[in-house]
């Protein structure tokens, strides 16, 4: 690149730079489109629409099949929203809560009212119930004339297949028609041209899309283990409040501020490009966010903060490798090349395996889980972007103007090799250690409280309390004035506040209360705030994180972990990297569960995310580890694989420590700066981010190490054993 490449190259970037970024706060048209303030937020950022629906009939639903009902309607209103969340109140009645949402007249018109729903013969037998629809979808299809007509694609459940079967056999050979009913009122009636035996279904003959959406959405909805009727809608202010979203971005600012200056500071020239380079990451991710139509909440930022502590991550591995160059007599230019190639391998299986975790959590998970998978994948690509692409473009814009003196790019210092394979012995009782005092504490308050961890209302359910205040109260008011009192009558921090819009209602979501605690919540309101005892109500409400959301986590996770494994023994083409770096992955979870039981840290629905972000962390500084050792193997063999290993964790470590420390200081600012529910998330985000470093270089290459000797010591028996059958 020349001089004049240099400046088009810096005035293009600086005129994006700019042009992004007003967008970003601005936004475009008289909607502001594009702008942060226009991304979705979540109920805990934003607020939304609630709704309660009610169980239609004398006879009390049983727990399967209020369980069963809360599960579907959850898959269905996250077509609104990742976010949305589903829980039960009281014993027959079910609450659905949608972000980013105003109109609640809107929902109900598009989500319907879950009704009766039956298929009938023309006799009037009902052939099929709800129930046996596993699922109703619009599509498309080709008629003879090789036109697309619209049409609804029904599955059957394993018990209405059979039903179908039967069904449509008896109706084909006279074409009769099979009536759908919801709630009394014929949707549709289909003819039978011929028996369907495999569950699959085609509805024909709709007028258009719409129509046909419409349909299907009447199926899914009718196709629910109880009838609901609509109790009662309003609109519910966020759960943090302005006053946690502000802090957040004032955390931000600032974490991000420090980052900066930190890498100016350590690798001048190189961290200026990637200072600059941090600033389009931020402004591209708030579009695509914008874009993507992705709602944000507390996890989710969780997810931007894991991926801008890997674009750093990227940029130190580059920048290590262009000093190890300059350090070997290479030019400043050559060093550049050298290290963005050589940096390459470790970056891509870094982000590839994060990658892969974020894809497996965004396909088998729901809810949060979702919503955190989709912020981090995209945080990814575009850090990916950002460092191999913009991050080298400035840099050899710099380059092109005059900087080339390789001070201003530092040069690698020779450091003596630590030894940490031999204190594995240390290491190893150490985690181990720290792990069985997590579970052994987690035995002894499952014996004192009857749980193991001290889970929020979100995993256990809890009591949901409106009260109606004489005036209008602002969240930061309640936070400030009643949250406090409350907590001293519960002896629990985890306390959600949520306003109803247009009303002087709020609603606070504490655990389980006594009848005693209630009576006494009663009198405190009244003492302190004037409020009528009469006007209160409380009702128990379900776990927000359903018991299918929990298992689709942890199904999740274990999957993203086996798949990691192929990915790294494939990339390796030796399992045993694959075996060390899950290891130390599930080290690194079990240490954090430890912190929680022993702290007693609220487990609530940051949990996941925490559990989440450092099962994306932590495997990425391990990668770059067992490149450098791969690298090292192809060059030196292995004849002192001891000594390989020490001294290829020892030339990465100011990359692991430096990208730890970038990350720590971004959820360290967010902990000192947040409201007290973001502090809950971020200290044990900070011990994963530590412990992740720790296991990475303490543990992964020692295991590695016994992992291949025990391997070596198989092999070399069975050669044995071979040995002794040929000479015999």
């Amino acid at each position: 690149m020349n001089r004049k490449k240099g400046i088009i190259t810096l005035v293009v970037f600086f005129v994006l730079l700019v042009g992004l970024g007003y967008v970003s706060v601005f936004g475009v048209g008289s909607d502001h489109s594009g702008s942060a303030a226009s991304i979705k937020q979540g109920l805990d950022l934003a607020g939304g629409v609630s709704i309660t629906y009610q169980v239609v009939g004398d006879e009390e639903p049983d727990s399967a099949q209020m369980s069963d009902t809360i599960y579907k309607l959850q898959q269905r209103v996250e077509a609104y929203s990742t976010e949305a969340q589903v829980y039960q109140e009281g014993s027959d009645r079910i609450n659905i809560e949608i972000p980013g949402v105003s109109d609640a007249n809107a929902v109900l018109e598009e989500l319907g009212r879950p009704g009766s729903l039956t298929f009938q013969d023309s006799s009037g037998n009902t052939v099929l119930d709800g129930t046996d629809i596993a699922d109703a979808q619009a599509g498309y299809q080709t008629d003879s004339l090789g036109n697309q007509t619209p049409v609804v694609q029904l599955t059957m459940t394993e018990e209405g297949t059979q039903k179908f079967a039967e069904a449509t056999e008896a109706a084909a050979p006279t074409h009769d028609i099979i009536y759908i009913i919801y709630d009394g009122e014929v949707v549709s009636a289909p003819a039978v041209n011929d028996p369907i035996t495999d569950g699959q279904a085609v509805i024909t003959g709709m007028a258009s899309f719409e129509e046909a959406q419409n349909l299907a959405s009447t199926i899914r909805i009718g196709g629910l283990s109880l009838e609901l009727e609509e109790l009662r809608s309003n609109v519910v202010g966020a759960q943090l409040g302005s006053e946690a979203i502000e802090r957040s971005l004032i955390a931000g600012a600032i974490g991000m501020a420090i980052v900066m200056i930190f890498m100016i500071a350590v690798y001048w020239i190189p961290g200026l490009a990637s200072a600059l380079a941090l600033c389009l990451y931020v402004e591209l991710t708030v579009l695509l966010l914008y874009g993507f139509d992705i709602t944000l909440t507390l996890p989710g930022v969780a997810g931007i903060i894991l991926s801008i502590g890997m674009a750093v991550d990227a940029n130190v591995i580059i920048f290590a490798r262009i000093r190890e160059e300059i350090a070997t007599g290479k030019t400043v230019k050559t060093a550049m090349k050298i290290g963005f190639q050589k940096a390459l391998s470790a970056i891509i299986d870094g982000n590839v395996t994060t990658l892969i975790a974020a894809a497996v959590l965004g396909f088998l998970g729901s809810g949060t889980v979702r919503g955190f998978a989709q912020t981090l994948a995209l945080g990814i690509v575009v850090s990916m972007f950002t460092a191999l692409f913009v991050t080298r473009s400035l840099m050899n814009a710099f380059y092109a103007l005059g900087i080339r003196d390789e001070k201003f790019y530092g040069k690698a210092k020779e450091r003596k090799t630590i030894n940490f394979v031999s204190k594995k012995a240390v290491f190893f009782t150490a985690s181990i250690a720290v792990i069985l005092v997590g579970f052994i504490a987690m035995g002894v308050y499952k014996v004192r409280t009857g749980q193991a961890l001290n889970y929020s209302l979100e995993f256990v359910g809890g009591t949901s309390t409106n009260v109606t205040f004489n005036e209008d109260m602002s969240i930061e008011e309640l936070d400030t004035q009643v949250v406090p009192l409350i907590e001293e009558i519960t002896g629990d921090g985890n306390v959600q506040t949520q306003k109803v819009q247009g009303t002087t209602q709020v609603i606070f979501k504490t655990r389980t209360l006594s009848a005693d605690e209630r009576e006494e919540m009663n009198q405190m309101l009244a003492d302190n705030f004037d409020v009528d005892a009469s006007t209160t109500t409380a009702e128990s409400i379900s776990s927000t994180i359903s018991g299918e959301t929990r298992q689709e986590a942890l199904v999740a996770v274990i999957v993203s972990a086996f798949f990691m494994l192929i990915y790294v023994w494939f990339r390796f083409k030796d399992v045993r990297f694959g075996a060390s770096a899950v290891t130390a992955l599930i080290h690194d979870v079990l240490v954090v569960v430890a912190f929680y039981a022993v702290a007693r840290v609220s487990v609530g629905s940051t949990f996941i995310a925490c559990i989440l972000t450092i099962v994306g962390y932590s495997i990425n500084a391990t990668i770059v580890i067992f490149d450098r050792i791969r690298e090292n193997m192809r060059a030196e063999g292995t004849d002192n694989l001891p000594e390989l290993v020490n001294r290829s964790i020892t030339q990465t470590l100011s990359r692991s420590i430096f990208t730890s420390l970038t990350t720590f200081i971004m959820v360290a600012v967010l902990y000192v700066i947040g409201v007290s529910s973001i502090r809950e998330f971020a200290l044990p985000l900070m011990i994963g981010i530590a412990c992740g470093t720790y296991s990475s270089v303490c543990i992964t290459g020692a295991l590695w190490l016994v992992l291949r000797k025990i391997g070596g010591k198989k092999k070399a028996q069975e050669n044995g054993k071979t040995a002794k059958k040929a000479k015999a």
